[in-house]
């Protein structure tokens, strides 16, 4: 099941402004378990990468332990028709991303040891767009 919101206050958005070098300032420790998968790059994670990512995870893990999902999709981006000209208005809401930032935490897991949480969080890197790293709580 893809993750979007279910009542938005704007149906469409601005694109916005790229913060390629900007870091991120919150969600960049470990909230609820103890390893996590911290972004290293930026880019607009979108919900398939999410979900695809989450079962890699669960997968892995054989339905031990706890996985949180700490990001959203809640920015919409739109796309117009194949073969439309240009103008006649902005495209319809084709699919929901997340802007990730450098430093932010994108999944964490609880409850399985070391090895068996590096395995699960590094396959889960595989289906993301930018660099990652493995965090590890104190």
């Amino acid at each position: 099941m893809l993750l979007q919101p279910k009542k938005v206050k704007h149906r469409k958005w601005h694109k916005g402004r790229s913060r390629k070098r900007q870091m991120e300032t919150r969600g960049t420790k470990l909230s609820f378990g103890n390893y996590g998968l911290q972004a290293l790059g930026s880019a607009w994670l979108n919900s398939r990468q999410i979900e695809a990512g989450r079962r890699a995870i669960t997968h892995y893990l054989k339905r031990e332990g706890k996985v949180w999902i700490r990001v959203f999709p809640d920015k919409p981006v739109t796309q117009k028709a194949a073969e439309v000209g240009m103008g006649k208005g902005k495209g319809s809401v084709d699919h929901y991303v997340f802007p990730v930032r450098p430093g932010r935490v994108i999944y964490e897991i609880g409850g399985v040891g070391e090895e068996k949480a590096r395995g699960a969080l590094r396959r889960a890197s595989h289906k993301m767009p930018f660099k990652t790293r493995l965090l590890l709580k104190d």
